[in-house]
């Protein structure tokens, strides 16, 4: 059983961004077999599982999300393979390839240049939201927003220590926070958007990783009508379980055919200019990218 610091310390962000982006190419290549999530207790216990079909690998992971327990998420993670099984902490495994599928749709989708970044969200996803977008873009300013300005001081200072040549800032709003952004995280539980259309530059890449229900929205409707591209990690997904992309669609502000996955998005990287959207509901081909580099280390002994 790897604990989290195992599995913090297996994996480096660069290595897991790495690996999460070889993953979705192969299920735009059509190498997995991803049943679509099960979801119990209205949200509370979550169920996902994928299998690699070249290597027959599989992935199990479980969760139980309790708002207000500290920690909110506990959890666990099987892998499976011919050779043996790999058990670890599913909290520590989910944070860290949801940061790193940010880094990809980054690293895909936000100008080489980009450096200014916003945060909105103090919770447990949110410190790697940081960490994965600094591995593919020269970040030197971070703006961070929370609900509670004494949790957004305490993970600014975390985050300025973790990134001495970064300018932290504790943002007074939404609105503050992402105004002069190039690149903007949302990890948040909201069920209404964060900031408006208007609150946005011109040219802005957002990541949306917070939202999982039907009920939950990070995003305004308006942003992923007008943005020159919206991509998902998977379709299906994202019409069952975004909250964003549900509203929007249902209320005429996209169209379904306009979504583009991020495994085709990597296969042949849509021209866009303005601003990009990647929502994310997470799917079980990240943790077994994160786990298949667990199995690497546990077996070599590293």
């Amino acid at each position: 059983m790897l604990d989290a610091h195992a599995v913090r310390a297996a994996v480096p962000m660069t290595a897991a961004v790495n690996a999460v982006r070889e993953a979705f190419l192969d299920l735009a290549a059509g190498r997995f077999v991803v049943p679509q999530r099960l979801s119990f207790a209205g949200g509370t216990t979550l169920v996902m599982s994928a299998c690699h079909t070249p290597t027959s690998t599989t992935v199990v992971k479980t969760l139980n999300l309790t708002p207000g327990r500290t920690p909110m998420i506990l959890g666990t993670l099987v892998w499976n393979t011919a050779a043996g099984q790999v058990v670890a902490d599913a909290v520590e495994v989910t944070t860290l390839r949801t940061g790193a599928v940010s880094g990809v749709a980054t690293d895909l989708l936000a100008p080489p240049e980009a450096n200014r970044l916003a945060l909105l969200g103090t919770g447990a996803q949110a410190a790697d939201q940081v960490r994965a977008v600094a591995a593919v873009r020269p970040v030197r300013r971070l703006a961070v927003f929370g609900r509670s300005p004494a949790r957004a001081s305490a993970l600014a200072g975390r985050l300025g220590a973790e990134f001495p040549d970064v300018v932290v800032r504790v943002a007074s709003s939404a609105a503050d926070a992402v105004a002069d952004a190039e690149i903007v995280c949302c990890a948040t539980s909201s069920s209404t958007p964060l900031f408006g259309v208007e609150d946005l530059p011109e040219r802005v890449h957002v990541n949306a990783i917070g939202s999982y229900l039907p009920s939950m929205r990070e995003l305004p409707a308006e942003l992923l009508a007008t943005a020159g591209c919206v991509v998902v990690d998977q379709a299906e997904a994202a019409l069952a379980e975004a909250g964003e992309v549900i509203h929007a669609v249902d209320a005429g502000f996209l169209e379904r055919g306009e979504l583009i996955e991020l495994g085709s998005a990597l296969r042949r990287p849509p021209v866009v200019d303005g601003r990009t959207v990647f929502k994310s509901v997470g799917l079980a081909v990240q943790d077994w990218a994160i786990a298949r580099l667990l199995g690497q280390v546990c077996w070599s002994g590293g």
